[in-house]
C-alpha cells in the first residue's frame, strides 16, 4: 500500500499533468471564440445590409407615391385654376 507521502506526490503529478494538458485546450478554444465573434460580426453586417435595402426599398415606394399623388393633385388645382381663369376672360 502506498504512505501518505506517496500518494500526495502521486496525486500531485497527475493534477499538474492534467492542468498541463487542459493548456492548449484553453488555446483552443480562445482561437475558436475569436472565429465565431468573426462570423457573428459577419452574419450581423448581412443582416445590416438585407435591412438597409429593405427600408431604402420601401421608402423609395412610398416617396414614389407620394409625389405621385402630389403631382397628380396639383395638376387638378392648375386645371380648375385655368377654368376659372377662362370664365372670367370670356365676353359675355
Amino acid at each position: 500500500m502506498l504512505n501518505t507521502k506517496s500518494t500526495l506526490k502521486l496525486l500531485l503529478s497527475i493534477a499538474i499533468l492534467g492542468s498541463s494538458l487542459a493548456l492548449p485546450a484553453q488555446q483552443q478554444s480562445a482561437s475558436q471564440d475569436m472565429k465565431n465573434a468573426g462570423h457573428d460580426t459577419k452574419q450581423a453586417a448581412k443582416q445590416v445590409g438585407t435591412a438597409t435595402k429593405k427600408t431604402a426599398k420601401k421608402t423609395g415606394h412610398a416617396v414614389k407615391k407620394t409625389t405621385k399623388s402630389a403631382v397628380n393633385k396639383t395638376a387638378k388645382k392648375t386645371k380648375e385654376g385655368a377654368q376659372k381663369v377662362e370664365g372670367k376672360t370670356q365676353p359675355n
